[in-house]
């Protein structure tokens, strides 16, 4: 059975949004640097492509887990915060898409997620497209599954290594929508580095309490999915690892 999760994805489609400008918005970068970040994603959309072929080659069934990765980081990436003027602070998805389907196929469900919210709901644009799919969709989720990797070796527990790498990635992605800003718009008397510093300390107020909640929000739900049968397997979490993250689960619900 798996009535929560399909509750819970229900719930997050229905949920009102609230309208602000978000991601680097339309217009905000030189046309330089718009197409030089589209140059630089292309190969990762290319092998993203290739990744959800293959999956959908060898489970066919695994339409629903993207469908689901789809709608789960639409909606958790439009609840954002007012933050640097041309982007705004949001959650991202990225990490919970990454733990079950992968980092490359993240740069598809990126790209679509990103097309949605430009078309449907007026955030980011067309001409950052590139900049923003490569920092949200590119780098967080490739860090995530790194992080994960890292902390799962040294003993760490599946959902303690889950939230560190979703934080860790999150951030990360904003440390390259940073340096994406920093580039195109220097400072004056600073230069780059300091324009980097600008953004990047002004995001640090609002997303670091944001990639705390994601991370929380994303053992969450998986945990969820993984106590109603719904993940066998996935991307960085093999059969034992989900029946491990279960059996921990029942353990704390029995106390």
């Amino acid at each position: 059975m798996i009535t929560k999760a399909n509750w819970l994805v229900l719930l997050m489609v229905l949920m009102p949004l609230q309208a602000f400008g978000m991601h680097i918005m339309e217009g905000y970068l030189p046309a330089q640097w718009s197409l030089a970040w589209s140059v630089v994603f292309i190969p990762f959309l290319l092998l993203g492509i290739k990744s959800v072929r293959q999956q959908l080659a060898q489970s066919p069934e695994r339409r629903m887990i993207l469908a689901m990765v789809v709608a789960f980081a639409f909606v958790l990436s439009s609840l954002k915060l007012p933050s640097v003027t041309g982007s705004s602070s949001h959650a991202t998805g990225m990490g919970f898409g990454a733990a079950l389907v992968g980092p490359m196929a993240m740069s598809v469900v990126g790209c679509i997620v990103l097309l949605f919210q430009v078309f449907l709901l007026a955030h980011g644009g067309i001409t950052t497209l590139g900049a923003n799919a490569f920092a949200m969709a590119c780098v967080g989720p490739i860090i995530t599954v790194l992080v994960f990797k890292i902390l799962k070796k040294s003993r760490c527990s599946l959902r303690v290594a889950l939230f560190f790498a979703t934080v860790i990635g999150n951030l990360a992605t904003y440390m390259v929508t940073s340096v994406q800003l920093a580039l195109a718009h220097p400072d004056a008397s600073s230069g780059v580095w300091g324009a980097f510093l600008k953004f990047i300390g002004i995001f640090g107020l609002t997303q670091v309490p944001v990639a705390i909640v994601e991370g929380l929000l994303t053992v969450m739900v998986i945990n969820i999915l993984v106590q109603n049968d719904f993940i066998k397997a996935s991307s960085i979490f093999s059969m034992n690892s989900v029946k491990s993250f279960k059996k921990k689960g029942l353990a704390h619900e029995k106390r």
